[in-house]
């Protein structure tokens, strides 16, 4: 588990295909010292996705990926040079300082806008038409691995605010409209929404 508070910056140093080229093996940079370094069959959260460490090197560590998870999240796209955001495990008794993020992704977002608002930065999104029943006002979100509060809802539409914080302490200083985010809904709201759907075909 995780709590959607980036710890820190990677970057994709190579992208391997294997298992007849459906999976892929990523060598991933981290920016943690020696004595922080994962430990093998760790988990980490890389821009959202739960992903275990099968190899650990003194840059970083490597992580393999079925072709599943490859072509529901953005990882296919992830190349040499990609940057992600980072979060390591949570343990008990840590801070839950965002919300409880499973690195489970659920689906994809698209980045529609990204506007100058006093300090932050407005960002409005479109999530797939199945999963926008799950966001609501007020509630919680988790994009490319980083816990937010959603702002605004219309239809399919979201939006966000970015602290400068925040911005310059992940990789959404580099995203632009068109731009796929990973997006995990809150996992109380998956778990209502399943109850509420359960009672209504229990319903005389």
């Amino acid at each position: 588990m995780f709590t959607g508070i980036v710890t820190g910056i990677g970057t994709v140093r190579a992208v391997r295909p294997i298992g007849q080229g459906r999976d892929a093996r990523f060598e991933i940079a981290t920016p943690w010292s020696s004595d922080e370094a994962v430990a093998i069959g760790a988990s980490v959260c890389c821009a959202g996705c739960c992903l275990t460490v099968i190899a650990r090197e003194a840059w970083g560590f490597a992580a393999e990926v079925s072709a599943e998870t490859l072509a529901r999240t953005t990882l296919g796209g992830w190349r040499e040079g990609t940057q992600l955001n980072l979060e390591r495990a949570l343990r008990l008794g840590d801070e839950l300082g965002g919300h409880v993020v499973s690195g489970h992704v659920d689906g994809v977002a698209t980045l529609v806008s990204a506007v100058g608002e006093n300090g932050s930065r407005r960002l409005a999104l479109e999530a797939p038409p199945a999963l926008a029943r799950f966001i609501a006002e007020k509630g919680s979100v988790a994009l490319d691995g980083v816990s937010l509060t959603v702002n605004a809802v219309a239809g399919t539409r979201f939006g966000v605010n970015i602290i400068p914080h925040t911005d310059a302490a992940t990789t959404f200083h580099h995203r632009k409209p068109g731009d796929a985010l990973n997006l995990e809904i809150d996992t109380l709201a998956r778990y209502v929404a399943r109850l509420a759907d359960t009672a209504e075909w229990s319903a005389p």
